[in-house]
């Protein structure tokens, strides 16, 4: 259960990454809200894993999924590059978080 909460965790950081984008510095009311809620949800359940799972783990996990999402909804929502360079690092990012899961 613990692996679930944190992959929940991790795709609330991609909502908080990318809701920062849309708050203009913070200067739009509702993404702001958005966003700080989603920081709020995220960090509570990335401590609910953290319990069971071991802290190296579920924060490189978090940070990953966090990263890799970010990334992907980044070219997707805003255009931001995608050449194979990218693509290649995300794949290792990809990676590194199987294989943490695996030798967990």
């Amino acid at each position: 259960m613990s692996w679930i909460i944190l992959i929940i965790a991790g795709l609330f950081e991609i909502g908080w990454a990318i809701g920062l984008k849309y708050t203009q510095g913070f200067t739009r009311l509702w993404p702001t809200v958005g966003t700080v809620t989603a920081m709020v949800i995220s960090i509570g359940l990335l401590g609910l894993a953290m319990r069971e799972l071991p802290v190296g783990t579920a924060y490189a996990v978090w940070t990953g999924v966090g990263a890799v999402g970010t990334v992907i909804l980044g070219i997707v929502l805003f255009g931001d590059p995608s050449n194979a360079g990218r693509l290649i690092c995300v794949g290792l990012i990809v990676a590194g978080i199987l294989g943490l899961k695996l030798t967990s």
